[in-house]
């Protein structure tokens, strides 16, 4: 019962630390020069964003056609599932694994970054290459994962974990 419980919370964390992560990207990426913002969108695939492709790419291989209208609401439920499933991995390992917590979960979230926005996007053809994006990309990737897994942690911590 209590891998249930650990892993609810690390879910409910992970959904509110997406949010979180996500105002803190977006701050950052308002604050960027547009050439910058320019030669990240030159970037993307399809000129999209790697959970735009992702659902692309769901849609292929189902042949499945999310309506237009719908789209947005399909690309938020994939975002915070990115969010979410870590994050009730994170509530169960954190308790049995010590060192998962370093940082007050800012390892987590920056390992987080590593494995999906660094390897994994790129390998999926979700995102392009690492180099073809500017640093500040990288920079702001690096910072948002270090505040969901802040969040996650001290979300769990809030919700009696």
């Amino acid at each position: 019962m209590s891998i249930a419980r650990d892993a609810a919370r690390g879910a409910v964390a992970g959904a509110a630390a997406t949010w979180l992560m996500d105002l803190v990207t977006t701050r950052l990426y308002e604050a960027q020069p547009e050439a910058v913002n320019e030669r990240e969108a030159a970037a993307q695939p399809n000129g999209k964003s790697s959970v735009a492709n992702m659902v692309d790419r769901f849609e292929a291989m189902t042949g499945l056609t999310i309506p237009r209208a719908r789209r947005p609401i399909a690309e938020s439920v994939v975002h915070y599932a990115l969010g979410i499933v870590p994050g009730a991995i994170y509530g169960v390992l954190r308790r049995r694994l010590p060192f998962a917590t370093a940082g007050e979960g800012a390892a987590f979230g920056l390992a987080i970054f590593a494995l999906n926005d660094e390897l994994l996007n790129t390998k999926l053809g979700l995102a392009g290459p690492f180099t073809a994006y500017p640093a500040q990309t990288h920079f702001r990737g690096l910072a948002g994962h270090a505040a969901l897994g802040i969040g996650t942690e001290t979300g769990i911590q809030i919700l009696g974990g």
